[in-house]
């Protein structure tokens, strides 16, 4: 439902009739509410939101459990992990530990529905650094499916300018800003844990920059 290396996140559920939607949420799990009773199966790694790398996290429609082919690995087998409240084999414990970390600090803080509103806030910011640079700096993404993670962009003045943007902005201290290798450009992720404070100050160095290299 959302995909990193472009930054692309589908905003609505599209609608499959009988069949049954099965949705990677890896990249945007917590970020916002969603209706689980739409999917027969929404599933993700943790390591975006949640806690550390190392777990996945399936959300099945009952009905969907039970039905696995004879040579499935029992790993997979929903059923199975179900009846042995994910613990047939030995979990990932540190994983474990710390997502209920975040799971009861995303609670204190409003839950599912007061970060949506929090991650829009930081993606507004940023997509407005871009979108008023006057062509400065381009996104590449329909603002209609313009991720509230990712953020991609270009500098119009080309692959020598975004090199000297990286480069200062690594200095700055805005840490992984170069885009993935198959695109290019600049890529700021913005998840869950980074603060607003992160995105102004990024914003900011966006047109200090601007000013100093127009």
């Amino acid at each position: 439902s959302n995909e990193t290396i472009g930054g692309v996140e589908f905003k609505d559920v599209p609608d499959v009739g009988s069949s049954t939607l099965v949705a990677d949420m890896s990249s945007n799990y917590l970020s916002k509410p969603i209706d689980v009773e739409k999917y027969g199966i929404v599933y993700g790694g943790v390591q975006k939101n949640i806690g550390p790398a190392g777990m996945g996290i399936a959300i099945v429609r009952e009905d969907l459990m039970g039905n696995v082919r004879p040579d499935t690995p029992s790993m997979f087998d929903y059923k199975l992990m179900a009846e042995n409240d994910s613990m047939y084999n030995t979990p990932p414990c540190f994983t474990l530990y710390v997502s209920g970390l975040v799971f009861a600090k995303l609670l204190k803080d409003g839950g599912l529905a007061a970060m949506e509103k929090r991650n829009i806030e930081k993606a507004n910011v940023l997509y407005g650094a871009i979108d008023g640079s006057g062509g400065y700096y381009v996104s590449p993404v329909d603002p209609r499916y313009r991720s509230l993670m990712n953020v991609p962009f270009t500098l119009a003045g080309g692959a020598d300018l975004e090199k000297k943007f990286l480069s200062e902005a690594k200095a700055e201290g805005f840490e992984a800003l170069k885009g993935h290798r198959s695109v290019g450009g600049a890529r700021a992720s913005i998840y869950n844990a980074m603060p607003k404070e992160g995105v102004d100050a990024l914003a900011a160095f966006m047109k200090d920059f601007q000013a100093r290299n127009a």
